[in-house]
């Protein structure tokens, strides 16, 4: 069963730097705008053929009953994972445990939790360590986007910081003894190229609130979160990594919100597995990819102060440093 030591040990880390279907015709017009481009997303397939094998392995991937993280989730399955599916809908959650037991390969298993909530978050997270002896990976995915107006989470906070961020800070450090217990283990925080400085003095957006940049500011939040998590930890233990996956998904948020797709679920997976499971990645921690490629954040995700300034006040809104 899962390990109760924590002790963190500081280490230098690499400090470089989101149930509808699409309409036939969108479908249409993805496909050809792939097959000009020449190129097919690496899928399962392509991980297996380098030898990646998740027999025996358990990953978590929140926000998995829709678009991206039901995707990622399939193919974690595919490879042979035990998958922890997580979102607010039991029977779409229940789908995606079918759809990964139906590759024939992986298990699953599905645990409701609204992440607007930090009571849910806990006793999601406690749900995990009491039923699984181990965790490989932690793929932070859930998010809260496209918000008409400024809504508050269950605990009165400015809700896309909550679920984007408060939530996924609060989940990896509970699960943090069960990583390590299991390493080498890796954390990858699905973000965004879309990244807004945060305002300290209206850090929940009580004046002047622009759904835009709340994502926005979320998003960067979860990329200062990893680099500094990552200087926390030993690399051959855990590591850390922040993916923007691809530009506007053909998901039910995109299209939902009157938005053309411009890219693939399947495009944004293969960006999150590279970091899930690729042998290339081995070892690589505190760094922001922009979907294959490592790229560099925002200007205030390299600023100590900031970062120093997100990580206390975070412990304090999670219950963390009490």
């Amino acid at each position: 069963m899962e390990s109760k030591s924590f002790r963190l040990s500081r280490r230098s880390a690499l400090a470089a730097g989101v149930g509808a279907v699409l309409s036939a015709a969108a479908g249409r017009v993805l496909a050809q705008a792939a097959a000009a481009s020449g190129r097919v997303p690496a899928d399962e397939t392509h991980w297996a053929r380098m030898g990646v094998s998740l027999d025996g392995k358990v990953a978590l991937v929140t926000g998995s009953t829709d678009g991206l993280g039901r995707e990622v989730a399939r193919q974690l399955g595919a490879l042979g994972a035990f998958v922890i599916v997580h979102g607010r809908n039991a029977e779409r959650g229940e789908e995606v445990v079918r759809l990964v037991r139906g590759t024939g390969a992986g298990d699953a298993v599905f645990y409701r939790a609204d992440f607007g909530s930090l009571a849910e978050v806990e006793a999601f997270a406690a749900r995990v360590l009491e039923e699984h002896d181990r965790l490989d990976l932690l793929i932070n995915n859930a998010a809260a986007a496209g918000l008409r107006e400024r809504r508050e989470s269950a605990d009165g906070y400015e809700l896309s910081f909550a679920v984007n961020y408060l939530s996924h800070f609060l989940l990896t450090h509970r699960l943090l003894p069960l990583l390590r217990a299991s390493a080498p283990a890796r954390v990858v925080n699905v973000s965004s190229m879309g990244q807004a400085p945060l305002d300290f003095d209206d850090l929940m957006f009580e004046r002047n609130y622009d759904s835009g940049d709340a994502y926005r500011r979320s998003k960067l939040a979860q990329i200062m979160f990893t680099i500094d998590l990552a200087a926390t930890l030993d690399p051959s233990e855990v590591t850390v990594t922040a993916v923007h996956p691809a530009r506007s998904m053909n998901t039910a948020r995109v299209i939902g919100g009157g938005f053309e797709p411009l890219s693939t679920v399947e495009e944004g997976a293969e960006a999150v597995m590279q970091l899930a499971v690729s042998p290339e990645v081995a070892g690589v921690t505190g760094v922001y990819f922009n979907q294959l490629n490592q790229a560099r954040a925002n200007e205030q995700a390299y600023d100590a102060d900031a970062r120093r300034r997100l990580w206390d006040i975070s412990l304090e809104l999670t219950g963390l440093d009490s």
